[in-house]
Order: structure tokens, then C-alpha cells, then sequence
């Protein structure tokens, strides 16, 4: 077996194999081809910024995966892959941007040589990583195979973590309270936010004692003021001013790891408004906690919140969390269950949400959430260890 820096042991990659395996059984796939970077990254431990090219994981019913990809890449895949070499494919970069050829004709040849040409393959159709030109190319190279929908097959395989993940999701937790109370500390008037957020960037790479920090899924989101009622925006180097609120909503990250953290700030005094919606938004979090147990579904926790929002005369839609765990830019969700009315997904303990019933108003944004962990017995477990409140600074 190649000396590589694999996060988890063989045997942990063995277990998710095993998993994935029984989902392509019952979707009757006879291979996988997997293209999202966390899934790669989850069964082989490929980790890499070459997710810009195309690349992905071949799983068959049996035998270790084979990951593939851009043959300088390939390089980065026996330092990062629990595999052996001879499972780590690469291609020439004349297959790169090229408008004469394509990746996905080297990959069919790889797929016909192993007994695949007339087979059911599986492939990540929603996914921002398989284009639409990748999957033509593949179903015209292999006219006589059956391409099958598969996305968020590995996925749904990741729900409930084990416990090596949770040991890296809980570092990461600890990386989020870091640098969450780096941005309270140095958020006040007159401070530029790019310089803020150099030093959350800074505080999360460097990490906790030991732990060093890898860069997040997400870039800080920090609006403030009116900007701070979209959900979405990033930082300028517009000054912090007084009677504003501003939102971070940040992650830590251990080895693609995440948990993330919101927070809200006032630089000032906050209106009455925005208090009453900050005790009716807490309110909602502890009812929604208790909701997040063992054997009840996602949507009880929005229920519960929403709830709460209703008896306070606040009205909110749109769905209010998602899992999370190991995942790439440009996003730290996991795409499978959603905390939301509709969602009945059944709880399980070792599942991960980020639970996030965030309020955004005509004038002001406040965002307080929790990284919580479903548990064996009892309410959910928050990960992070910053006070739940809306912060003031006068």
C-alpha cells in the first residue's frame, strides 16, 4: 500500500465503500462514476484544488476505487489516496480545455477496458462538477451503456458520521468558536471590513494548538446594514459604522471538516424590533434543539422553530439547515436532507446539521446558528461555544 497522508484508515474507507455498494445494489448500477470533490475525497481521500478539470472516482462492486484524473494530478493522488498507484489513473494534458477532444473519452476507454461498455454506470448529473459537454461526450463514447442518475447516491451515504468524522468535525467546531470570537472581538466603527476579514481568514488557518485550520467550503460572509438582508454577500472595504448590524456566518475547517457558526453584531443600540426578534429567534433555537432528537424527522425542528416565529407574529420561509461535514467550495452542505416543513427525513444519531433559522428583515439581517449533533438519547448537541445572543458593542 502507497505511503500516503489519507486522513482515515483503511478500514474506514473499506466501511464507506461497503455502504456505497449496497446503494448502487439497489439502484442495480453495476459502476459508479463519482465526481464531486467531497465524495471523491470521502471514499479515497483524493485532496486537491484541481476540481476545475474534470476528474472523479470509479467504484466497482468490488476492489479498491480507482481515482482518475488530470495526470499531474494524478501526482497529488498518490500523496493523497489510500489506494495503491495502480488505482490512481491520469490523462495528457492535451485532453485539457481542448476543443479537438475530451476527459470523457479518455475515461470511457478506461471503463470499456475494464468490461463496463455495456453496463449500467452511474453518474452525478446535478452536480457542479459534471457538465452537461462531459456527459454527452461520455454517452456518445459509450453508445451500447446505460448512464443512470446517481446523484447524491455517496451522499446519502454520508449522513450519519462516524466516529473518526465527528473527532475532525468537533476540531473543526473548536476552529469555529476561534474564529467567531475573533470577528466580535475586532468588529467596531471605522474598521475596514477586508482587514476584518484578513484576520478571521488568518485566525482560521492557524487553527487551534495543534489543529491547523484548511480553507472553508464558504468565504466569510459579513454584511453589514442593508447589505445584511441578503443572505449571501461577501465583504468590500467599506468601514464598519455605527448603528449597524452585522452578521458572520464562518466555519472552522479541519481536513474538509466543518461546523459552521453565525453570529450577529450591533455596532450601537439595537432597535426594539430587532431585540423582539432576537428573543422570538432564540426562543425558536431551543424548541428546535429539543425537536433535533433521535427518531423524529428534519422537518420537526423547523416545525418547532417556526412555531415559536408564528406565536411572536414573525413570518419566515425557506428551508432552516442542512447536513454537514467533509466538503469543497462552493459549498459546505452535504445536498441531501433539509431541515424544513416538508422534509421528513428520520433523525439518526451521528447526523450532522448545520441548523440555521436565520431572520433576514426589510432593514437588518440576524443570523444566530448551531452546528448541532444528532445523539443517541436527548436533544441535539450543539459543537460550537460562543454565547448565543446578539451581540452589542456601543
Amino acid at each position: 500500500m502507497t505511503q500516503s497522508k489519507a486522513p482515515f484508515s483503511i478500514a474506514e474507507y473499506e466501511r464507506r465503500l461497503a455502504k456505497t455498494r449496497v446503494a448502487m445494489a439497489a439502484a442495480g448500477l453495476d459502476v459508479l462514476f463519482v465526481t464531486d470533490p467531497s465524495n471523491q475525497a470521502w471514499l479515497t481521500g483524493y485532496d486537491g484544488w484541481s476540481f476545475y478539470v474534470h476528474q472523479g472516482v470509479i467504484v466497482t462492486m468490488d476492489g479498491p476505487p480507482i481515482w482518475w484524473g488530470r495526470y499531474m494530478d494524478m501526482m497529488g493522488g498518490r500523496r493523497t489516496c489510500w489506494m495503491d498507484h495502480d488505482h490512481i489513473l491520469g490523462y495528457g494534458d492535451h485532453y485539457v480545455q481542448s476543443t479537438e477532444v475530451h476527459p470523457m473519452q479518455d475515461l470511457a476507454q478506461h471503463l470499456s477496458a475494464r468490461g463496463f461498455a455495456r453496463q449500467r454506470i452511474g453518474v452525478e448529473m446535478e452536480n457542479y462538477y459534471y457538465s452537461a459537454k462531459a456527459h454527452a461526450v461520455l454517452s456518445a463514447e459509450l453508445p451500447d451503456a446505460t448512464l443512470v442518475d446517481a446523484t447524491a447516491l455517496v451522499n446519502w451515504q454520508r449522513l450519519i458520521k462516524s466516529d473518526a468524522e465527528l473527532d475532525f468535525v468537533r476540531k473543526a467546531a473548536r476552529i469555529s468558536d476561534k474564529v467567531m470570537r475573533t470577528a466580535l472581538e475586532r468588529a467596531e466603527p471605522g474598521v475596514r471590513k477586508n482587514d476584518l476579514v484578513a484576520d478571521i481568514m488568518h485566525a482560521g488557518i492557524t487553527g487551534v494548538d495543534e489543529d491547523w485550520g484548511d480553507y472553508p467550503a464558504i468565504v466569510p460572509l459579513t454584511p453589514s446594514g442593508l447589505d445584511a438582508t441578503a443572505a449571501h454577500l461577501t465583504w468590500d472595504g467599506t468601514p464598519m459604522q455605527a448603528g449597524e448590524a452585522t452578521f458572520f456566518e464562518l466555519s472552522g475547517c479541519y481536513r474538509r471538516y466543518h461546523a459552521p457558526l453565525c453570529r450577529t453584531i450591533f455596532l450601537g443600540t439595537p432597535s426594539e424590533d430587532m431585540r423582539r426578534a432576537e428573543a422570538a429567534q432564540l426562543e425558536g433555537i431551543t424548541a428546535g434543539l429539543e425537536a433535533a432528537r433521535a427518531g423524529n424527522r428534519t422537518c420537526d425542528i423547523a416545525n418547532a422553530f417556526m412555531h415559536v416565529l408564528a406565536k411572536h407574529g414573525i413570518e419566515r420561509s425557506g428551508r432552516m439547515g442542512y447536513p454537514v461535514g467533509l466538503s469543497y467550495p462552493p459549498d459546505w452542505g452535504e445536498r441531501t436532507a433539509s431541515i424544513r416543513s416538508e422534509d421528513e427525513t428520520v433523525l439518526e444519531s451521528g447526523m450532522v446539521f448545520h441548523f440555521m433559522p436565520a431572520l433576514w428583515m426589510d432593514s437588518w439581517g440576524l443570523e444566530t446558528t448551531e452546528t448541532i449533533l444528532i445523539r443517541t438519547d436527548g436533544a441535539a448537541e450543539p459543537l460550537c461555544d460562543v454565547d448565543r445572543q446578539l451581540f452589542v458593542k456601543g
